[in-house]
């Protein structure tokens, strides 16, 4: 006996791309070929502008070769956005919902995307809608509450290991201050991964400066000073998001863009890095310091993902659909197994423990000094991450 589908689904991504998304959403949709309840599928390009456009695709026809091509692609593709849905925009997407007959709403992004498929649902309940709500999670900056780690988290700090690895061999050859700017407004998990760079005692990074902890420009230069007159050069890796003891970040004081969540868009600009250079230069009394901030490079850079991130990304998403079945909205967390070997369990939870609020690095993976990390977030990072690149050195050996 056939079942006859409940209404058809609708999958977008929003926020960020990353580099597993993709996978995230091939994992989704090939799970939904697999529920008769579920009829058609639909794509909206560019998050919930495209469901207030009706600029949708029919992923439901796409090939499994087309498929599993995305899949292994970075970047998001269906496109992303950065909108915070208002009653009258929720009002009209369930409009559009109606007229497409969709029952299974899925959104996959961060803590903002969450707030949104929050909002979306809280609507669909005060309307008497029976529309599902499901957050699929992704970020780089591994802030969602509730997960031990998110999709995109593994790449990325893969991608900052391997260039801070990089950064660190072309400052020993040509020795001077390094300064790498890397993302994380408020959490600094992305920024502390550029510790697995390090394979012997005086490889860089040798400072670490993370947005959980206050800046202070003296002991910056101070720190700077110590680690170059020990070694006749420092490498130095800091978050975007670092902030005075006040709380307001270091960049705000260049940059004022805001995004519809309010947040200030501290990526795209090289200003931090040039001021923090500046700031060695003129009282430490180094000539050569450079900065590079890594931007978006860290978000989509081809053939770098981390085996264990895309695995998870696509669990994320088929275990939304599942627990779509069985209830009508909610999240999914990535939940650690103890063990020594590193194992991974998934748990749909509500999306208000979710939504909007960041969760940060733990007091125990930051070094007393507040310049490192702790060798327990070395442990934590290192499975997600993967193997690196084994680096080689010539034996000083006198000729």
């Amino acid at each position: 006996m056939s079942v006859k589908p409940d209404g058809n689904m609708l999958i977008a991504q929003s926020g960020g791309p990353s580099m597993v998304i993709n996978a995230s959403l091939v994992g989704a949709v090939i799970e939904a070929k697999k529920q008769k309840r579920i009829g058609r599928i639909f794509g909206a390009l560019h998050g919930i502008k495209g469901i207030l456009d009706d600029n949708l695709i029919d992923l439901g026809k796409q090939s499994t070769s087309t498929l599993e091509a995305v899949a292994a692609t970075p970047s998001s593709a269906l496109g992303s956005v950065r909108k915070k849905p208002t009653a009258e925009d929720c009002t009209r997407i369930f409009e559009q919902l109606r007229k497409r007959d969709v029952r299974y709403f899925f959104y996959i992004g961060g803590n903002d995307s969450a707030e949104t498929t929050h909002i979306i649902h809280q609507e669909a309940v005060r309307a008497g809608s029976d529309l599902r709500c499901f957050h699929i999670p992704k970020t780089i900056d591994n802030d969602l509450r509730e997960n031990d780690h998110t999709p995109g988290f593994g790449s990325a700090a893969r991608f900052v290991a391997m260039a801070v690895m990089g950064d660190d061999l072309d400052n020993r050859a040509l020795p001077g201050v390094k300064i790498d700017v890397v993302m994380g407004r408020h959490a600094g998990f992305l920024t502390a991964a550029s510790a697995l760079a390090r394979t012997r005692p005086d490889d860089g990074p040798h400072l670490i400066y993370l947005p959980e902890r206050p800046f202070n420009a003296d002991r910056f230069v101070a720190d700077v000073q110590k680690v170059y007159s020990r070694l006749g050069r420092c490498m130095v890796v800091v978050s975007e998001g670092i902030a005075d003891d006040k709380g307001t970040p270091v960049a705000a004081t260049f940059i004022k863009e805001v995004d519809s969540h309010g947040n200030v868009q501290l990526s795209g600009s090289g200003a931090l890095g040039d001021l923090l250079a500046g700031l060695v230069k003129d009282k430490a009394k180094i000539s050569r310091v450079r900065a590079d901030t890594f931007g978006y490079l860290q978000r989509s850079f081809p053939a770098m993902f981390s085996p264990v991130d895309a695995r998870e990304a696509r669990k994320v998403g088929q275990e939304a659909v599942k627990s779509a079945m069985k209830t009508p909205s909610g999240s999914i967390a990535i939940r650690r197994k103890p063990g020594r070997t590193y194992s991974a369990c998934f748990e749909a939870v509500p999306l208000s423990a979710v939504a909007r609020e960041t969760r940060h690095v733990p007091d125990e993976y930051i070094a007393k000094s507040a310049n490192d990390v702790t060798p327990a977030f070395i442990a934590y990072a290192k499975p997600l991450v993967g193997p690196l690149p084994k680096i080689g050195r010539l034996n000083a050996i006198k000729a």
